[in-house]
């Protein structure tokens, strides 16, 4: 066979090889460890990590109940009007239309002429990263990295936004914000938290990295599987709810970050684009992030195995609009633009892959919520959605996601009380949204009126000087 022929028969080999070895699912696709199965009855914490915790009552004393309310429970079923009953922090009975049933002494709200729904979960954040006009030395400050993740705690909270998943903040701040929320020290959302984002040396987010990046701190090197199995146990040390990676790696390090996460029990979710998507989602990672260039054969690979979406369409339309592109990074390296970002979406969900609902409101912007959070929906209805499905995967499919649809997503008996009261019909109107009357967060009322409210820390009463016992 002459060299000629060798070269044309090499390449048609290739050609059709590597579509059909991406196009092929695992043979063994990794799964989390699910150590429930070990634990039966025994308490844990309420967070992916499955801690066992100390039995007794949880969330706020007494019973309240929501009357009348027009209810979306975000499993997909028709809305009906009813009554949802609170225990403590628990949903401890969804009741018809006129039917009563719940202990005296309740505290009822007349919730007549509202939505109640399951609170709305943003599965894309950073709660420590800066905006422009900071000075570099606050930037970098720790003290001025938990202020800023508390003022957008407070923001979330105030949106509807029950649950976050944060995908790379600085130090231990989104582990110590999670615990003061979980205290009910501090107003805001359920923190699901990944601690540093964990890339290839020189990867996305750490190209010249320095301490003038916006997301410094939240970002760990490595090079070679063992560091990456070495940086998925430090962030799991640190108490991570998930592992979270960016390309660039190699298919080994991948394979071996996912690998050491699964067997931790964690999920993992991946900011990749083009071939780095495949080898991904060979390695068995539960998450793809971003809207970002993959192959049709990749997209029928993640329908396979069980990968999900979690497109974040609005963060690139703030970045199309303010920028023309994105620019300057080795990480994007493609072209893209709002069209190609909703394309990706309808193929994804053709393709029946799982989706949920992030923002990746960066720099100032997570100040434009709620409406960032209902462009998100709306980016989702123009891509072939309809509301009903957009507000489900808002919910049950982002719980799904998190690994936490067994206490979040839905309104349904036995579920924490993550609730929200809206003025209006956001099945007819995702607009709708930005009418959040009332919050209840693990049975909290954390929002009423419209309003954050503070939780001041319980005090204890003492006999002081010349008070008898």
């Amino acid at each position: 066979m002459s060299r000629t022929r060798v070269l044309i028969a090499t390449t048609l080999f290739f050609a059709l090889a590597v579509p059909l070895a991406l196009a092929q699912p695992p043979e063994t696709q990794r799964q989390v460890v699910d150590r429930r199965q070990f634990l039966n009855e025994v308490q844990t914490s309420d967070d992916p990590r499955r801690v066992p915790a100390p039995p007794g009552p949880r969330g706020p004393e007494g019973t309240r109940v929501l009357y009348g309310g027009f209810i979306f429970d975000g499993t997909g079923a028709e809305p009906s009007i009813g009554t949802v009953v609170i225990e403590r922090n628990r949903i401890a009975a969804i009741l018809g239309e006129g039917e009563r049933g719940w202990p005296d002494g309740s505290q009822v709200l007349d919730v007549s002429g509202h939505t109640v729904m399951p609170g709305l979960i943003d599965l894309h954040t950073h709660l420590t990263y800066t905006e422009p006009g900071v000075p570099q030395v606050l930037a970098i400050d720790p003290a001025h990295q938990t202020l800023r993740a508390m003022e957008r705690l407070h923001v979330f909270i105030g949106a509807g936004i029950t649950s976050i998943r944060d995908t790379g903040s600085a130090g231990t701040v989104p582990f110590i914000v999670k615990d003061w929320v979980n205290q009910n020290r501090l107003p805001g959302p359920r923190v699901f938290a990944s601690g540093s984002l964990i890339t290839g040396t020189g990867g996305h987010g750490a190209e010249g990295y320095s301490i003038h990046h916006p997301l410094y701190g939240g970002i760990v090197e490595a090079s070679g599987p063992d560091e990456f199995r070495d940086a998925v146990r430090e962030q799991f040390k640190r108490g991570a709810d998930l592992i979270k990676i960016a390309s660039h790696y190699s298919r080994e390090e991948i394979a071996a970050a996912v690998d050491e996460a699964h067997a931790l029990g964690l999920k993992v979710t991946v900011d990749s684009e083009t071939f780095y998507t495949g080898w991904a989602v060979e390695a068995g990672a539960d998450t793809i992030e971003h809207p970002l260039p993959r192959t049709d054969e990749v997209i029928q690979m993640m329908a396979r195995s069980g990968t999900a979406s979690v497109p974040t369409i609005i963060t690139y339309d703030y970045i199309f609009n303010e920028r023309g592109s994105y620019h300057s990074s080795t990480s994007r390296r493609f072209e893209l633009d709002g069209e190609i970002s909703r394309a990706m979406l309808r193929e994804l969900k053709d393709a029946g892959i799982l989706i949920g609902v992030g923002t990746d409101l960066i720099l100032e912007n997570y100040r434009d919520l709620p409406y960032a959070y209902i462009w998100e929906l709306e980016s989702y209805v123009e891509s072939g959605f309809t509301p009903t499905e957009a507000l489900v995967s808002a919910t049950r499919d982002s719980a799904r996601i998190l690994g936490m649809d067994d206490k979040l997503g839905t309104l349904e008996v036995g579920k924490l009380a993550d609730i929200l009261i809206v003025e209006g019909d956001p099945l007819t109107d995702l607009g709708a949204l930005a009418n959040i009357a009332e919050v209840f967060r693990d049975g909290y009322w954390v929002v009423r009126n419209g309003a954050v409210q503070p939780t001041p820390p319980e005090t204890r009463v003492r006999p002081g000087p010349g008070i008898e016992n």
